[in-house]
């Protein structure tokens, strides 16, 4: 009787750890097929996206070095040193993207300065071209100026903050027992317009995201054979927010707000206004509005 008694015993761990195990195995599965599909990101804030776009859109600029990580901050981890940093090292993509992307792609024109040089030297090469294999007419023609920009943004990633806050709680009775961790980090955001013809900051605005981070556990064990033997069942998960998308969020709420401070100092307006009485200084609405 007693045999028989762990024998059914051992049959109910065993179908439990398959049940388990398939479990996990769909989940697996459908993670895999997941990743396997190319997503097109969007923009995190549906609020910038949705912006009002100006009458006349300002010309912008984002310069290779005027948008970096300064927090020089590695991956936390209490066992080894690790030597990745802690967030993406091109955060003036991201930004580049916010910018180019708000209002659905029609509120900045965004004019390219990361990759300037590979466009002069292909600009060189088609005035060569035309030079020595053009005809008269195509020696004639003049490749219109690249467009400047009005005013430039720039910025940088100035903190992250690890561990701000950690925290816990579980319980046990039977041998059963469940607990759940979490960990809260931030990233800080710097940005700053600068107008190009008076070098003067007109706007500057810092945003701030946290990153959660939550992990929980179930565990059973028993003691049979008399308390000979123990038996023992774990599992659990953990989820980590992006860090990648946490800084794109902070990015695009610096954004958002450099556009709702720009509306009511009148550096743009999406309703018709009077040129000769302007709600900005003159230089300021030349260099930004084209005027």
């Amino acid at each position: 009787m007693e045999h028989l008694l762990k024998l059914r015993f051992l049959l109910v761990l065993l179908l439990s750890s398959c049940s388990t195990y398939d479990q996990y195995e769909d989940i697996y599965k459908k993670k895999f097929n997941e990743q396997n599909n190319v997503h097109i990101s969007k923009l995190q804030s549906k609020e910038l996206a949705n912006v009002k776009t100006p009458i006349k859109k300002p010309i912008v600029a984002i310069y290779p070095n005027s948008f970096l990580d300064q927090t020089g901050q590695r991956k936390s981890n209490s066992e080894f040193a690790l030597f990745s940093t802690a967030i993406t090292q091109q955060p003036g993509a991201l930004l580049i993207r916010a910018l180019k992307h708000a209002g659905n792609g029609e509120f900045f024109r965004v004019v390219e300065r990361v990759g300037l040089d590979n466009l002069t030297k292909e600009r060189q090469l088609i005035r060569s071209a035309r030079e020595t294999l053009g005809s008269e007419e195509d020696k004639k023609k003049v490749l219109s100026p690249l467009l400047f920009a009005g005013v430039l943004i720039e910025g940088a990633v100035i903190a992250y903050e690890s561990n701000l806050s950690t925290g816990g709680m579980g319980a046990r009775y039977l041998g059963i027992g469940s607990s759940i961790q979490y960990r809260e980090d931030s990233v800080t955001v710097t940005l700053r317009m600068v107008s190009v013809s008076t070098g003067e900051i007109l706007i500057e605005v810092m945003t701030e995201k946290t990153i959660f981070s939550y992990g929980k556990s179930e565990d059973v064990f028993r003691f049979i054979e008399m308390g000979t033997k123990l038996v023992e069942i774990e599992s659990g998960n953990s989820r980590n927010e992006s860090t990648t998308l946490a800084l794109s969020k902070a990015i695009e709420g610096a954004v958002l707000t450099l556009i709702n401070i720009g509306y009511d100092r009148g550096y743009w307006s999406h309703e018709k206004i009077n040129i000769d009485k302007p709600t900005c200084n003159d230089n300021d609405c030349t260099s930004i509005r084209g005027w």
